[in-house]
């Protein structure tokens, strides 16, 4: 559920109903500003408002970067828009041509951009493994993805394999089978 709280919006991520021996109800709350990300703990009394905010999810599609700017198409109107690169945040790196992502909007306004968890990106540039690096072996080298993101990889992981990232935490998960 998304809410307008103090002018912003804001999504409800978990909440707790308590009602105490004494006094009356309250709900703990914890929520994520959509535009921002950042955190926020609050508790409401019992008779507390608020607004609730209707958010529409628009499936749209990365097309070509065109400078600074990236151009998605609306799945649904086909419409095409240049979104400036800053707006979307660190994820925009794992961006591919024909990759799929969901825009969030409220009244007509942008509120963010919602990107997959995780991708399935070719390395195109690393050191060569070497005979004897195994998967198990704790150390790592940096890799170029097709995307221009670097990541660290397992010493194993070669030029032109793909490899599956959590574009949340920038982290190398697996390599997938080709």
């Amino acid at each position: 559920m998304h809410i307008n709280l103090d002018g912003e919006v804001y999504t409800i991520i978990e909440f707790q109903h308590v009602k105490p021996g004494k006094g009356g109800a309250f709900v703990r709350t914890r929520m994520r500003k959509v535009k921002t990300g950042s955190i926020l703990e609050r508790t409401f009394r019992s008779g507390e408002k608020v607004e609730p905010v209707f958010v529409e999810k628009v499936k749209k599609q990365f097309l070509y970067r065109q400078g600074s700017e990236l151009v998605l198409m609306d799945l649904d109107t086909f419409e095409q828009d240049p979104v400036d690169e800053a707006s979307i945040g660190e994820q925009a790196k794992y961006l591919k041509e024909d990759s799929e992502m969901i825009v969030l909007e409220a009244n007509g306004e942008v509120l963010g951009y919602e990107l997959p968890s995780f991708v399935e990106l070719a390395i195109v540039e690393t050191e060569p493994g070497y005979k004897g690096d195994t998967v198990s072996g704790g150390a790592t080298k940096s890799a170029k993805l097709e995307t221009g993101a670097v990541i660290n990889v397992p010493f194993h992981i070669n030029e032109g394999d793909i490899v599956k990232v959590d574009t949340r935490t920038d982290t190398y998960l697996e390599r997938v089978k080709k």
